[in-house]
């Protein structure tokens, strides 16, 4: 069982820049791959960012150059920079958690994130 909590998000405007938290507890962090997803209304869940046990990191093309997606084994927690954010970031930004070979997936409550001017 692994509990997944947000922060981080908020109201930003066109060019300005967030970071989200994603603390986990109640498992070996360092052996999950963590991601973040995003879900705008009326929208698909989409992948934003993705990283592995061992670093390695995968984005969707349309936030490649303005996110940056990293862990902290020691601290439990994943983050999500989001620079250059755009109107079109505007979702709710939801935590994932999962163990290569496992069944179950692990997410968070999500914490919002509106880009406007």
């Amino acid at each position: 069982q692994v509990q997944l909590v947000e922060s981080g998000g908020g109201l930003v405007q066109p060019g300005g820049s967030l970071r989200l938290s994603c603390v986990a507890s109640g498992s070996i962090f360092s052996l999950y791959r963590m991601a973040w997803y995003r879900q705008a209304p009326d929208k698909e869940r989409e992948l934003v960012a993705r990283i592995g046990i061992g670093g390695g990191t995968n984005y969707v093309d349309s936030v490649k150059g303005r996110f940056t997606i990293s862990r902290d084994n020691a601290k439990n927690t994943v983050y999500l920079q989001m620079d250059s954010l755009k109107p079109e970031d505007t979702a709710v930004y939801v935590c994932n958690a999962g163990r290569v070979g496992a069944r179950t997936e692990y997410w968070g409550q999500g914490t919002q994130v509106t880009v406007s001017s």
